[in-house]
């Protein structure tokens, strides 16, 4: 026998044990490249054409040209399990085809998702992994598309250990032997297109670890929208066109979130601020919220709404800062576009949009992104790096450019997609801290033996700047309670990059203060004013936030001391301190009426207390002074400038008084005295002074009796006097309410 047919003989040989090895590992759902196995496949120019197809269930199968809808053979089932292969004698061509399939009850056909070549470009692959890619949502995920004429739906997933990745899902019975996917080796992305999956269908991956685990099934981090939960499933979406009606808003925001502009957020829970009793206390759709909350808050005041985190979360009792689904808002009010409608309701109503973001951590759920190829891929492999033990949830791995992409993209992507108007990022302190809430020996020290996240600290500044440099007039605020400096300062001056900072600090000190009994209070005076010692080293919003009414706190108006009166007199004159205050503002839903009951993410506010006259006052005062705080240019254009604020009187601690000044940047003569008495004792013949003369109007006294209160103030307000005091020329005497705030603004 001629050696050129004996090394044919062999060659074919040796394919076809490659081959019966390829269809074993198929069948088992065991094959790396199940490309290199299924579909169409030829040997060389002249060899016929041969489809290879693993179709569980089917009796008969037979390839059908698309473009003439006939028949071009039948295949030959050469594996029990339900693997086919086509040999086309007559085709010496690729050509486009479909699959016809014999079922015991039925005959159906489609398409062959292993017709279909590459999902992502050449270009994607390189930004993907070099970990630059800042859409990366608009190539991974579930995306809906049309190849070659033929609707489906474009799936990848980065998960480079993997031995093997399926997407398992409606369309394919959840079998995941149906569809496993192409590996992108350079990227480490497995992909597939899958045709005639639809939107609306859930899915999710079955992955196969490098040692040949089967994981549990995993949902799509980069999934637009997921299941109610308890179900877990991730659900086809894609980034669907939405006609926005904000175009006023959009190009005006940069205004509303200036250090000179008044910025008054209004937090609330949108899983707890109403729900539906009469029908099975079921949450408000975003429409709902759209309708009602939004009207609320404008009536109210405030400038923007500031969500805590509404990025899909498996457990309720997290309030979100637990995500799974960083790239879907929440199935419990209803499906992303209409958030989006509700984001728009906001920007048409003047509303900016916060949303409570949580990049520090992610919780332990089997089907989330912990171990997720089998490796620790998301998260440090190191618990003394990668473990919070006071959440028991993961930290991510920041120096893995791949994880920085996905949090950066998600950034990015909650402006890009949905407009939000900024950031509020949570738990900033332990992503600055190695040692955060840990003891000696529970944390490993960075390159030069420091307790700093060096690479935690390079990802927020990135954040920043891209935030800040692709949308204009966002805002990002540091949830951050230590003194680490210049968080709310650019990065090319040596700052982290955000906005704002909340003041924690001011927080602490002043609910301290306000829970004292009056008669104490001269004790804890500083408590007051020493905030102002730091108050310009940051850009702060001082909140009153739902962390304080949480977790046996008790609510805002149970902490303060007294009888019923006393407690909502001393409220809302903490109220008129803090709105009269540097600082941009922030209160939690259900402050703003004096809510008794600790919230609870479980039950609606209590709205029926707006009925009690106590109540309904102070709701009154916090739309006044929202009012007041937005319309006098002293009280918010130099909220952050140390030349718009001067003490009168700081060291008052007996009668428990403080007067301080608030000035205009652009009229520094425009004058708001603010005077505080902290005491349930009206002070008369109270003179303060001033440097100005003139008539100082009372425009706002927390004591009012529309507020509630007792109505002793100043007679609309007062004339100076040319008395020296206080170190000035000029004096005002005045009457001061007990457990009150007057503001006087000179009107020349």
């Amino acid at each position: 026998m001629p050696n050129d047919i004996r090394k044919g003989i062999k060659a074919e040989e040796q394919r076809s044990s490659s081959l019966r090895g390829g269809i074993e590992a198929i069948v088992r759902a065991d094959h790396g490249d199940p490309f290199a196995i299924l579909g169409m496949h030829q040997d060389g120019p002249d060899a016929p054409v041969e489809v290879r197809v693993f179709i569980p269930g089917a009796r008969r199968v037979w390839v059908v040209d698309s473009a003439t809808g006939e028949p071009a053979g039948e295949a030959e089932q050469v594996h029990d399990e339900g693997f086919f292969v086509a040999t086309l004698r007559d085709r010496k061509q690729r050509f486009r085809y479909r699959l016809r399939v014999e079922y015991p009850l039925t005959t159906l056909e489609f398409e062959d998702a292993y017709r279909f070549g590459n999902v992502l470009g050449e270009l994607d692959i390189h930004l993907l992994a070099e970990g630059t890619h800042l859409k990366s949502y608009e190539r991974l995920g579930a995306h809906p598309r049309e190849i070659d004429g033929v609707p489906g739906v474009a799936f990848a997933v980065w998960a480079p250990n993997a031995r093997r990745v399926s997407v398992v899902g409606d369309f394919c019975d959840w079998d995941g032997r149906r569809l496993p996917m192409r590996k992108r080796v350079e990227a480490g992305v497995w992909e597939i297109f899958v045709p005639h999956a639809k939107i609306g269908e859930r899915y999710k991956y079955e992955i196969k670890g490098a040692g040949g685990d089967l994981l549990p099934l995993k949902s799509d981090p980069y999934a637009f929208m997921a299941e109610m939960r308890p179900l877990t499933a991730s659900v086809v979406h894609g980034l669907t066109k939405y006609e926005w009606q904000d175009q006023d808003w959009v190009r005006t925001r940069a205004n509303c979130a200036d250090l000179t502009a008044p910025i008054s957020i209004y937090e609330v829970h949108l899983g707890s601020w109403a729900r539906v009793p009469e029908e099975g206390n079921r949450y408000l759709t975003y429409g709902e919220l759209a309708e009602r909350l939004v009207p609320y808050v404008k009536e109210l005041g405030f400038t923007h709404i500031e969500m805590l985190p509404i990025t899909e979360h498996p457990f309720d009792g997290s309030w979100g800062y637990q995500p799974i689904g960083l790239y879907a808002p929440t199935s419990r009010h209803g499906t992303p576009d209409e958030f989006k409608q509700f984001v728009d309701a906001c920007h048409k109503a003047g509303i900016g949009v916060l949303l409570d973001w949580v990049p520090g951590h992610f919780p332990t759920d089997p089907h989330g992104l912990g171990w997720f190829d089998g490796t620790h891929l998301y998260e440090h492999a190191d618990p003394r790096q990668g473990y919070h033990q006071d959440w028991n949830t993961l930290i991510y791995n920041f120096g893995r450019t791949e994880v920085q992409n996905f949090l950066l993209g998600n950034a990015l992507f909650w402006m890009d997609q949905y407009r939000l108007d900024g950031l509020r990022v949570d738990a900033v302190a332990s992503m600055l801290y190695l040692d955060y809430s840990r003891k000696a020996g529970e944390w490993i020290p960075n390159q030069f033996g420091g307790r700093e996240n060096l690479e935690s600290i390079a990802f927020l500044k990135r954040m920043n700047e891209l935030t800040y440099g692709h949308h204009q007039g966002i805002m990002t605020v540091a949830e951050e309670s230590t003194a680490w400096p210049a968080v709310s300062r650019p990065v090319y001056l040596g700052g982290l990059g955000f906005g704002y900072k909340w003041n924690m600090g001011w927080m602490h000190d002043t609910l301290q203060y306000m829970s004292k009994d009056p008669i104490h209070r001269r004790y804890h005076h500083h408590h007051l004013t020493f905030g102002l010692l730091y108050q310009f080293s940051e850009n702060f919003v001082l909140p009153l936030s739902h962390d304080e009414v949480v977790h046996g706190k008790g609510s805002l108006i149970n902490k303060m001391p007294g009888d019923d009166w006393q407690k909502f007199a001393n409220l809302r004159a903490y109220y008129g301190f803090m709105f009269a205050h540097p600082g941009k503002k922030l209160l939690f839903m259900g402050g703003e009426f004096a809510q008794w009951r600790e919230w609870s993410e479980d039950r609606s506010l209590d709205w029926h207390l707006l009925e009690e006259p106590l109540h309904k006052g102070l709701h009154t005062l916090v739309r006044d002074l929202n009012r007041m705080y937005r319309s006098l240019k002293p009280l918010h254009q130099t909220d952050c400038d140390p030349a718009g604020f001067e003490w009168i009187e700081a060291n008052d601690s007996d009668n428990s008084v403080l007067a301080f000044l608030r000035k205009e940047k652009d009229d520094p003569d425009h004058h708001v005295v603010v005077v505080c008495n902290f005491t349930p004792l009206p002070r008369h013949d109270y003179r303060v002074g001033v440097s100005l003369p003139g008539h100082y109007a009372e425009v706002l006294n927390t004591d009012a009796g529309e507020y509630g209160g007792s109505g002793v103030g100043n007679g609309g307000g007062v004339v100076s006097e040319e008395i020296s005091w206080h170190g000035r020329p000029h004096s005002l005497n005045l009457t001061l309410p007990p457990l009150g705030v007057v503001v006087l603004e000179r009107k020349g």
